[in-house]
């Protein structure tokens, strides 16, 4: 009897749930890639058409063009997390020390510059024409806006000189103010060689710039069974595909696979947008892309489209209960209020302004904050990609050469990579264990950064139980 791994079909948003990105980009779409109808086969099966799904075919066919590679979408590509995020693209830089946990300190550094090495990447795409995704490297600036978040970034820089790199540049608070139009944050960082993108944009001519390429591409297609073997079978509602090898790239919804739901967590990210108001931004000093971040646990991060909206997001850190993912991670009100209440503290001239979409993005994270690769236990041939901890737009294209190597077993800087089938990765507690601890840390760090933003000291209980937050990397940590 072979194996089968059951998978949880994402819940697709309606149009009028979908993120600004994708609702704003819908006339974009030139091709509709059909359902999968009928029996197929594949050396490749990709499940997941968002960025880990498209780079990785990608890659796969630079390295062997001879391959058939096929992208299984259960919606449109980038419908999920690919399509809802914050459209903020800077280098691994900032988390060294993460990588280097992981990884060693040889390593790190090279993916931290196999990231910075793939914005230069996104921007060749972008000039030579082949895939527009309003690209501006104008900057990311990782800031403070409290005295608890003050030197958030010390360390990075630190391990940034030791290597003898130096990506970021210190900002005083003048410069923060004439950048942002904002004077909630007042000391910081900024990595020149970073900024903004629209991931619409990114996702529909990514999809296009793929299919070019040679991958073939079914939309519409949930792929609700994976039969181990040689080859693998994945069912869908109206056909099948015979694969060599299989790749699950569906960020949040791998967590369907017992497996790989003891090694990750899923929360939530609020994201707001504006009217356009390009005037009044103009008027503040905020006349450029970029992408703004602060340092507190529940982060908010900021960017100024060109058509002179406000995107403005904060890692609500809503937990969900197994995998158990539905139509509330696609949008729900219940954190709207909350994130509009920051947008007026950081921009309170703006306070009059109308907020013309609201939405919500899962992520898929691992307690090392680094992601995981490799094979589902005792199948060779069945490869996952987790743990991007809502950090992709550089990091996925870099990681994506890793992913490849793997796949096709290349003995290369790559295909070495300590991301692959990390022995020292935490398992997590079993529900519910994890949620009713979930829901408890999320409660403090709500009451932590509330007080921390007025520059008061949280209270002994909510700093203990804030410090039970997944961090370490190794089962005695």
């Amino acid at each position: 009897m072979s194996t089968e791994f059951h998978l949880r079909p994402p819940v697709l948003p309606g149009r009028q749930d979908e993120s600004y990105w994708l609702q704003s980009t819908a006339g974009l779409e030139t091709k509709q890639c059909p359902a999968l109808a009928g029996s197929a086969t594949a050396d490749l099966a990709i499940v997941g058409g968002g960025l880990t799904g498209l780079w990785t075919a990608l890659r796969v066919l630079e390295k062997d063009p001879s391959l058939n590679v096929v992208v299984l979408e259960a919606g449109t590509c980038g419908a999920g997390a690919s399509g809802r995020n914050g459209g903020q693209v800077h280098s691994w830089f900032e988390s060294l020390d993460r990588l280097a946990a992981v990884t060693d300190a040889d390593e790190a550094l090279r993916l931290a510059q196999a990231s910075a090495d793939a914005i230069n990447e996104l921007e060749a795409l972008q000039d030579s024409g082949e895939v527009d995704m309003d690209l501006r490297l104008d900057g990311w600036l990782w800031t403070a806006s409290s005295t608890a978040q003050e030197g958030a970034w010390q360390e990075a820089l630190n391990l940034c000189a030791a290597n003898g790199v130096s990506p970021y540049r210190v900002l005083d608070a003048e410069e923060i103010r004439q950048r942002t139009g904002s004077d909630a944050s007042y000391q910081g960082v900024v990595e020149d060689r970073a900024g903004s993108l629209h991931p619409g944009k990114l996702m529909r001519n990514l999809k296009m710039h793929a299919l070019r390429k040679g991958v073939t591409i079914y939309e519409n297609t949930p792929v609700t069974t994976i039969a181990a073997g040689r080859p693998a079978t994945l069912t869908t509602p109206g056909g099948s595909l015979s694969a060599g090898n299989v790749l699950l790239a569906t960020n949040a919804w791998a967590s369907s696979v017992p497996e790989l739901r003891q090694k990750m967590y899923v929360v939530d990210s609020q994201v707001i947008a504006t009217e356009p108001i390009p005037d009044r931004l103009d008027e503040l000093g905020w006349k450029s892309g970029e992408a703004v971040c602060d340092a507190q646990n529940q982060v908010l991060y900021y960017q100024r489209t060109p058509d002179g909206r406000v995107i403005f997001g904060r890692g609500s850190g809503g937990t969900i209960f197994g995998d158990r993912l539905g139509a509330t991670q696609n949008r729900h009100p219940r954190w709207v209020a909350d994130s509009v209440a920051e947008f007026r503290r950081v921009y309170p001239t703006l306070s009059d302004v109308r907020i013309d979409y609201d939405w919500l993005g899962a992520i898929d994270c691992v307690p090392a904050h680094v992601p995981i690769f490799g094979n589902l236990k005792g199948q060779d041939n069945l490869f996952y990609a987790i743990g991007w901890n809502g950090t992709g737009l550089a990091q996925i294209p870099a990681c994506s050469r890793i992913i490849a190597s793997m796949i096709l077993k290349t003995d290369d800087v790559w295909g070495r990579s300590k991301l692959i089938n990390q022995q020292q990765a935490k398992s997590l507690p079993p529900e519910p264990v994890r949620f009713l601890g979930a829901h408890m840390v999320r409660a403090a760090l709500v009451r932590k950064n509330a007080l921390e933003i007025r520059n008061r000291r949280p209270d002994l209980m909510t700093r203990a139980l804030v410090a039970l937050m997944p961090k370490g990397t190794s089962e005695h940590d």
